[in-house]
């Protein structure tokens, strides 16, 4: 962890250092470049004359957008509810990655009893639950050494009975469920705007125009982004959206909190692997003033993988 870490400082130090060069070294005469149609509109742009504006559109009864955890079980529960009332119910779900889980690479520590209220028979059906957990272990990081701290009974970090998890499989594995139930997914479409009525109601997403270059022009194979009308959005975001909902509730905060996050699959030495093993830390290389930590879960996998992360 400590050779982990330093390693970043030395990263950040390279960043900061080429950043100040590369503004010592720009010059007026080195043009701006603005991608975002927003900001530098389409119908007062030359290169775009002549482009077909058109977008095609769809129309939908539930439009959700990000295919992860939620947004799958949200999108089955949903096509559940419709069966179980012999409704007609359109579900559209818009993933921005190019296949469903490619971009969750997340180990978790999953408690079952959500995905048994899914799927009663979720062993039957083979979901990717492979490493229940044996073992918890908890400790507070110093500089040079580690303090172990017991975990009594009833406490939060107590995960006997849950399982641990790569969330990858997981989600690839829900999306296979959700299609089977008649979801429509839609992987490679990043929504890329939310779609107002006058009114201020949500009447759509849009999702991302594929086919434009680095400085806003378009390719030769422009391919338009895709407009479904909906009506209910349910938006799973998270620090990497490019989706922008506002509630009204946001106008009585007094602050925003921000977390950050490392997640990485390592293989280890054999010896250590300790299957079903869930360990948590706190402390170093945060100050007290920061709340964070680090998790390592031992998977039970074909080889000895550990999901390690650090949330800060």
């Amino acid at each position: 962890a400590r050779q982990w870490f330093h390693a970043l400082k030395l990263i950040k130090k390279d960043c900061l250092l080429s950043l100040r060069v590369s503004r010592c070294a720009s010059t007026a005469s080195v043009p701006r470049i603005t991608t975002h149609y927003t900001i530098h509109p389409r119908d007062k742009d030359k290169r775009w004359e002549g482009v077909n504006m058109e977008r095609f559109a769809e129309e939908a009864d539930v439009v959700i957008v990000g295919a992860g955890p939620a947004g799958l079980s949200a999108a089955i529960r949903l096509k559940q509810l419709a069966a179980e009332h012999s409704k007609e119910l359109r579900v559209c779900l818009v993933e921005k990655a190019s296949q469903i889980g490619a971009h969750t690479l997340s180990g978790a520590c999953l408690e079952p009893r959500s995905l048994e209220e899914l799927f009663p028979d979720w062993k039957e059906r083979g979901a990717p639950l492979n490493t229940p957990v044996t073992e918890d272990k908890f400790g507070i990081l110093t500089e040079t050494s580690r303090i172990p701290v017991p975990i009594l009974p009833g406490l939060p970090m107590v995960n006997h009975g849950n399982y641990i998890v790569r969330l990858g499989h997981l989600v690839s594995w829900l999306g296979e469920q959700a299609e089977a139930l008649g979801v429509e997914i839609y992987p490679g479409y990043a929504a890329a705007e939310v779609l107002f009525h006058e009114d201020g109601s949500v009447k759509g997403i849009a999702t991302n125009d594929v086919g434009i270059q680095k400085d806003g022009a378009p390719k030769k194979y422009l391919s338009k982004s895709l407009i479904v009308g909906i009506l209910w959005l349910n938006d799973n975001f998270g620090c990497s959206t490019g989706v922008s909902v506002t509630f009204s509730v946001t106008q009585h905060l007094k602050g925003v909190i921000f977390w950050s996050s490392l997640f990485q699959l390592w293989t280890i030495d054999k010896k250590k692997w300790k299957p079903g093993r869930v360990e948590h830390t706190v402390g170093w290389p945060l100050d007290r003033h920061t709340y964070g930590g680090s998790f390592l879960y031992h998977l039970n996998e074909r080889e000895p993988l550990v999901a390690l992360g650090f949330v800060v």
